[in-house]
């Protein structure tokens, strides 16, 4: 079976390779989290405003307020495929015989022709945190954007929307939006993917990591 590796894939290696090795090798996932259908929903709506501002050639307001000299990428078309969880921008690699791939909610375009991805975060939290996996998310969009062809400035760039709890509800989510520049750095990708990809090719699934919830509960579990 092809071997196929996202960002969330990475993370989860990162986090504990054993539970990578049991869901990308056997298909055996840990049990979901409660689904986050609100935040599924804002992402949707915010993709449909952003494209709206697309098909005008319009800037966006968020760019505006935050004096970001880029556009919003202009080919739709592809940024669809981009999106696309099942297609997604991807670069398959021959020497690992794999390949990786990511879902980008949308892409910026500079003066000079250079890409930088740019995500959708809703959050309930009062200040917004740029998480180790936010990074590395940020850091394999750069690392695809540049094997596809395209030069990048080494950008990221997450728009926040946080949930406004200061003026009430009446029937409406208030938002107050941020958006957040973040340096990139590709160069550990690609290390960080073959590594994974090795530990696929195992026959056994190596430990659990030392922080890992599951491995603990499944030591705790079979004491008894």
């Amino acid at each position: 079976m092809p071997i196929q590796l996202s960002p969330n894939s990475l993370n989860l290696f990162l986090e504990c390779p054993h539970c990578f090795w049991l869901e990308k090798k056997k298909g055996i996932k840990r049990p979901q989290p409660y689904p986050y259908a609100l935040n599924m929903a804002v992402d949707v709506l915010l993709k449909e405003e952003f494209d709206n501002f697309r098909a005008k050639n319009e800037s966006h307001p968020l760019l505006i307020a935050h004096n970001i000299k880029a556009h919003l990428f202009p080919n739709q078309s592809l940024l669809n495929q981009w999106r696309s969880n099942f297609e997604g921008i991807r670069y398959y690699d021959e020497e690992v015989d794999a390949t990786i791939f990511g879902a980008v909610d949308d892409v910026l375009e500079f003066e000079d022709g250079k890409l930088a991805p740019l995500d959708y975060k809703s959050t309930g939290s009062t200040v917004p945190n740029v998480y180790d996996r936010f990074q590395l998310q940020m850091d394999t969009y750069t690392f695809l954007l540049e094997k596809n062809g395209f030069l990048t400035p080494r950008k990221g760039y997450l728009a926040f929307y946080i949930v406004d709890k200061k003026n009430g509800f009446g029937d409406r989510l208030p938002f107050r939006k941020e958006i957040h520049e973040i340096d990139t750095d590709p160069s550990d990708v690609y290390s960080l993917f073959k590594d994974a990809v090795s530990i696929l090719r195992r026959i056994a699934p190596p430990p659990h990591s030392q922080d890992c919830q599951y491995g603990k509960w499944q030591k705790g579990a079979a004491n008894f």
